[in-house]
């Protein structure tokens, strides 16, 4: 069979671009790349960039407070949602045509067109036209979902959403208690909007540490968040002023806006998977192997759209992974143990490793015991200011082995730091390397080494 391209990346987010463009640059093989909206993904386009720029800009008013118990004669003064929007997207057009011109220059063939599969070895665009691809690549990543709720799609929002309001609205209600729930409600907060999170749950961000959680949240609800366990709305009604909405617990509001962050399901309707032979699990992700390989041989798939770690810098690896295994012929497992991540909250969530839950789940099925270390703190500058801000630091020790196998920091900049630990905890480092290891004074982070006696 002759072929049109050696490989065919459906999908121009991170993961797909960065294998297109090591599969033509350095191995050679002719390349296409099909994106239906726009490059970049939902990382840069509507996901981790433009979060974090609101991250940025939420920041100020707690930091001009800090100004003022430092001295200075500042105020805050209002917040121009417009000017920030036109930086923001020139800023995301920017870093676009940056991914189109990486991809150019190494020799890619792009179209700006859905593409679908036709059968193991051909893709369709939207145009008719079809190729016959000797690999083809899925990297389609993720959309946000909406519950089953009548009214959800039509009266609220999705994350997508937030980027291209023309105003903020002067409240908003949340639903979900994962961590764009949460980053949104603090970026929200903290710029002028009032904000409520309802969430079924008992408790903000399950799956993380516990501990963690309960001071996040404390913190969240200190800035004037109002935070609603165990709560799910049953009814949303359309009113001049936004949308009235009932409850399961009988509360009755109406906000501005609705906004739905829960959860995300895989892109993978509508893209002939079926015809193909491709077979999906049951949240409708891509199933594949450790080398990203479908029940097809010829069918590959990366990033979100398999459900394994959600985060861009996975979906990057496995692309690397996936050119090493096919075009290098160095088989290459994806390595998804020990991610770092954080969660960009006020303050920030950053973690690595098992959780203290984990731990006792591991240890009660006849895993090593383990140590918890943990201290809870003022830092010094807002010590100053004479507010109540506290940060944790918390490692979780394997007792017989003494390695470090989780870490927790809830903290101003705590994604900065979890980074630096993660290369400490990745390499298998012990309790007794930490405490070795000599403290930088003043800082937060010097308690990850002067921690010496376990808490429990």
């Amino acid at each position: 069979m002759e072929f049109d391209y050696d490989l065919f990346v459906i999908g121009g987010g991170s993961g797909g671009v960065r294998a297109a463009r090591l599969a033509s640059a350095e191995a050679g093989q002719k390349v296409g790349l099909a994106e239906e909206y726009r490059m970049g993904g939902t990382c840069v386009i509507r996901g981790c960039v433009p979060k974090k720029l609101m991250v940025y800009a939420s920041h100020f008013p707690e930091e001009i407070k800090l100004a003022q118990a430092y001295g200075w004669t500042v105020h805050a003064g209002s917040f121009d949602w417009k000017q920030f929007r036109h930086h923001l997207h020139a800023e995301l057009n920017r870093l676009e045509q940056i991914y189109t011109t990486n991809l150019e220059k190494a020799g890619v063939e792009i179209h700006h067109q859905r593409a679908v599969l036709k059968d193991p070895h051909t893709v369709e665009l939207d145009d008719g036209t079809t190729f016959k691809c000797r690999h083809i690549l899925l990297a389609t990543g993720g959309a946000p979902s909406f519950p089953p709720l009548e009214g959800a799609e039509e009266l609220g929002i999705s994350s997508n959403d937030i980027f291209l309001l023309d105003e903020l609205p002067e409240s908003i209600l949340i639903i979900g208690g994962g961590f764009i729930a949460c980053e949104m409600a603090c970026i929200l907060n903290g710029l002028g909007v009032k904000t409520t999170i309802f969430l079924r749950g008992a408790q903000i961000l399950r799956g993380f540490d516990d501990e963690a959680r309960g001071h996040l949240a404390d913190h969240m609800a200190s800035l004037g968040i109002e935070i609603h366990c165990g709560t799910s709305i049953i009814e949303m009604v359309k009113v001049d002023s936004g949308v009235n909405v009932r409850t399961s617990t009988g509360h009755q509001g109406t906000y501005g806006k609705v906004l739905f962050a829960t959860g995300r399901d895989p892109s993978t309707k509508g893209l002939g998977l079926e015809e193909a032979g491709v077979k999906l699990g049951r949240n409708g992700e891509i199933l594949v192997n450790e080398y990203s390989q479908t029940d097809v041989p010829s069918i590959y798939a990366i990033g979100d759209v398999t459900g394994r770690v959600e985060l861009t810098p996975v979906a990057i690896r496995e692309g690397v992974a996936f050119v090493e295994t096919v075009f290098h012929g160095r088989p290459t497992p994806v390595d998804h143990e020990l991610v770092p991540s954080a969660v960009y909250t006020q303050p920030e969530l950053g973690t690595v490793g098992i959780t203290e839950n984990e731990a006792e789940r591991a240890r009660d099925a006849g895993g090593e015991d383990f140590e918890v270390y943990a201290t809870s703190f003022r830092p010094m500058k807002t010590a100053f200011a004479h507010t109540d801000d506290r940060v944790l630091m918390k490692l979780i020790v394997g007792k017989e082995s003494r390695k470090v196998r989780g870490c927790h920091i809830v903290a101003p900049e705590a994604g900065e730091m979890i980074q630096l630990a993660g290369i400490a905890i990745k390499m298998g480092a012990t309790k007794e390397d930490f405490d070795r290891t000599c403290a930088v004074h003043p800082t937060m982070a010097e308690e990850l080494v002067t921690m010496k006696s376990p808490v429990r």
